[in-house]
């Protein structure tokens, strides 16, 4: 009885010493800025997407700030922040001093991260461009619902912002079509069936076409010395609240951190 004892209160303290090891080893600590200056239409679900973000690095051993102001991108205080997280900025935001700071940041191996309405921010900036890599062009909404219940196809689930996603994800969105398909030049991590929605977007009379079968919505790559994510899903702030979409989030902000393993070569 009394070695059972031993043995029992041993596998007690290795489990005791697991467990307070290992939220440290499985986030490790990194720093985020939050910006969502808007030039453009402005998505009400910002300030609740500040807040999920806060909460995910209060939960995960990240620090977060967050400003609008576009003069938080300068060289010295970019170089704090591992990651640079893009929430539904739109239009004209930064000017081009600033732009030239984020560059530098970007080619000294710092992190991107945009979500939502980042895809419809900057078009006269070709580095942008590049670094999003698939700029707006619509969505549904004159011709069907702006908002319809899709399919998600999840793509390399082994991946930080994919590993708890189910292979077929069903939830409501916004669901964007781009300018262009990024298909060719970043891994996708998920597409929207089209199929399972009605895909017309309003900027042509009687509905533009959706992307067709491959229908990039979440992405990453190497950009420029740097690492990128991008997320098309984040319109509405319910959808912050939702325990898959902010696991598809914060994956992919630690993934651009580099905190998390980035195997995002096409």
């Amino acid at each position: 009885m009394k070695i059972l004892m031993r043995l029992l209160v041993a596998v007690a303290l290795i489990l005791g010493l697991a467990g307070a090891a290992g939220p440290a080893t499985a986030h490790p600590r990194f720093s985020a800025l939050v910006f969502s200056k808007t030039a453009a239409f402005r998505h009400d679900s910002i300030p609740a997407g500040v807040t999920a973000i806060r909460q995910l690095g209060a939960a995960h051993g990240f620090t977060v700030d967050a400003t609008e102001d576009a003069a938080a991108f300068t060289d010295a205080n970019l170089a704090r922040y591992d990651v640079v997280i893009w929430l539904s900025t739109t239009g004209d935001v930064l000017d081009d001093a600033q732009q030239a700071a984020f560059e530098r940041y970007i080619r000294a191996g710092g992190g991107y991260a945009g979500i939502h309405a980042a895809s419809d921010t900057e078009y006269d900036w070709p580095w942008y461009g590049g670094l999003v890599a698939a700029y707006f062009r619509d969505h549904p909404g004159a011709v069907n619902p702006q908002f319809q219940t899709a399919t998600v196809k999840v793509l390399g689930r082994g991946t930080a912002a994919t590993r708890d996603l189910p292979r077929r994800w069903v939830r409501e969105e916004e669901w964007y079509n781009f300018r262009t398909n990024p298909r060719h030049t970043v891994r996708v991590l998920a597409e929207v069936d089209e199929r399972t929605y009605d895909p017309r977007g309003y900027s042509v009379p009687g509905g533009s076409p959706g992307m067709g079968r491959h229908h990039p919505i979440s992405w990453c790559q190497p950009y420029d010395g740097g690492r990128a994510f991008y997320t098309a899903m984040g319109h509405k702030a319910e959808y912050y609240s939702e325990p898959l979409f902010l696991s598809h989030l914060l994956g992919g902000i630690r993934m651009a951190a580099g905190v998390a393993r980035f195997d995002c070569g096409r």
